[in-house]
């Protein structure tokens, strides 16, 4: 990290995306909560879309945002497409779908009832 990198909590770049998305028109925002629960990130975003060119520009949007803002670069996939963008921003990770897409992979249900990380029966 540079000397010019701001710090920030996993909750400071939460709600920076969540504005960010909000601002660009995403729809049917769902924030998940994975302290605990997945060593991956803290915090799960599913967002939706309009079109694919609505999808591939929140993603680009975000990126650039993130970049300029906490110093770091997110790592983006399903560019190409527009269907299902993936952003990693480390403690968030951020699925922007096409509705169709969304409603096809329903990974918010993936999540669902999940246990934190070391519970047992």
């Amino acid at each position: 990290m540079s000397s010019t990198a701001k710090t920030f909590t996993s909750k400071a770049l939460l709600e920076r995306i969540l504005t960010q998305l909000d601002e660009n028109k995403a729809e049917d925002l769902v924030t998940i909560d994975l302290k605990g629960k997945s060593e991956i990130a803290d915090h799960m975003v599913v967002v939706s879309g309009r079109s694919s060119r609505q999808v591939t520009a929140m993603a680009e949007k975000l990126s650039d945002d993130l970049k300029h803002e906490f110093a770091i670069m997110p790592k983006l996939e399903g560019r190409a497409q527009g269907d299902w963008i993936l952003l990693d921003a480390g403690d968030v990770i951020v699925h922007i779908f096409r509705p169709e897409v969304r409603e096809f992979y329903q990974i918010e249900k993936l999540w669902q009832g999940v246990r934190p990380a070391g519970d047992a029966d």
